[in-house]
Formats: C-alpha cells, sequence, structure tokens
C-alpha cells in the first residue's frame, strides 16, 4: 500500500488502456478493501486482456462463465458483466470524444484540481463534479460508476491531487 501511494496514487494518466484498468478495478473494489483489489491486480490483467477493450467487449458468456471460476480476481458475476459491458462503453467514447483519455480529463480542463486537505478526514467520498461524471458515464452505458467510485478513480489517475498538504506527494505532485 506505501509503494501504491507513493509511486501511483494521484499521478496523471492518460492511457486509454490504464484508465479503463482504473475504472474496472475501483468498480471491482465496491464493497471490498483496496487492498484486496492491489492484491488481485495481476490477476484482473491477466483475466481482462490487459485492459484492452476491444478485446474485453468481445468476452462471450462462456468467457465470463470461466472468469466466475478464476480465483485471482473478484468473482462477482455482476463486476465481471460490468467490465465487459464498460469496455463496449469505451469504445464508444473513443469514437465519439477521440479517446478516453480526452472524455475524463476533459472534465477537469486537462488539469488536475489540487485540493488542500490537512487531514484524511476532509477529503470527500464524492463531490458535485464525480457525481456529475457518473450520471454521464451511465447514460453512456458504463456500469458500477457510482460518485464514490468515480471520485476514487479520478483520485487514483491524478485528476484531483487529494494527497493531504503535509503528505510530500502533495506538493510534489503539484508541481510536476
Amino acid at each position: 500500500m506505501i509503494a501504491y501511494h507513493d509511486d501511483e496514487w494521484g499521478v496523471p494518466v492518460h492511457d486509454d488502456r490504464r484508465l479503463f484498468e482504473k475504472i474496472t478495478l475501483e468498480g471491482a473494489q465496491a464493497g471490498l478493501s483496496w487492498s484486496t483489489i492491489l492484491n488481485k491486480r495481476d490477476g484482473y490483467r491477466a483475466a481482462f486482456a490487459a485492459f484492452d477493450p476491444a478485446k474485453v467487449a468481445r468476452f462471450t458468456d462462456a468467457r465470463v462463465a470461466r472468469l466466475m471460476a478464476d480465483p485471482s480476481i473478484v468473482r462477482n458475476r455482476m463486476k465481471i458483466e460490468s467490465t465487459v459491458t464498460n469496455a463496449a462503453a469505451v469504445l464508444r467514447v473513443q469514437r465519439e470524444e477521440g479517446s478516453l483519455d480526452a472524455y475524463m480529463w476533459g472534465w477537469v480542463d486537462g488539469v488536475p484540481v489540487v485540493n488542500r486537505w490537512k487531514r484524511l478526514a476532509d477529503v470527500p467520498a464524492q463531490n458535485p463534479l464525480s457525481k456529475a461524471i457518473s450520471v454521464d458515464m451511465k447514460r453512456r452505458g458504463f456500469r458500477f460508476v457510482g460518485p464514490t467510485t468515480i471520485y476514487s478513480m479520478m483520485q487514483a489517475v491524478g485528476m484531483v491531487n487529494d494527497h493531504i498538504v503535509n503528505c510530500p506527494r502533495h506538493a510534489e505532485l503539484t508541481t510536476s
């Protein structure tokens, strides 16, 4: 968890596959601990074709059934099926917006929102922007993208800098 915090969390991500991965993992985390999902990340990468949305969108019911037996991922049918559905939604967004990156980062005009929280207790679980993104993503056919999940994804991919101000990463990511 420390390495994830220090090396990944909050670092801007502009790669469509990595953004799709974050959407998937944040959705899979619903009701579970982040450490559980982080420990299964390699399993997710193997199970979901390295998060290639074109490949995942073609997964069949038989492939989903095989994934239900895969202990390297969370074996929840709705979460597995949502990854397939979301892959198709990513492809639509890419056609309509040019890329998933352009779509997601367009919500913050391509620049991370820098918050200045003093305590972890100050960091919200969601905000009006994550609610708006959630509504739009659901309209576009995405699943498991509620406002809390989307806010977590925004934090993870650096759309918002929610490191508290006394964390060294806050300043490092604000100036980078």
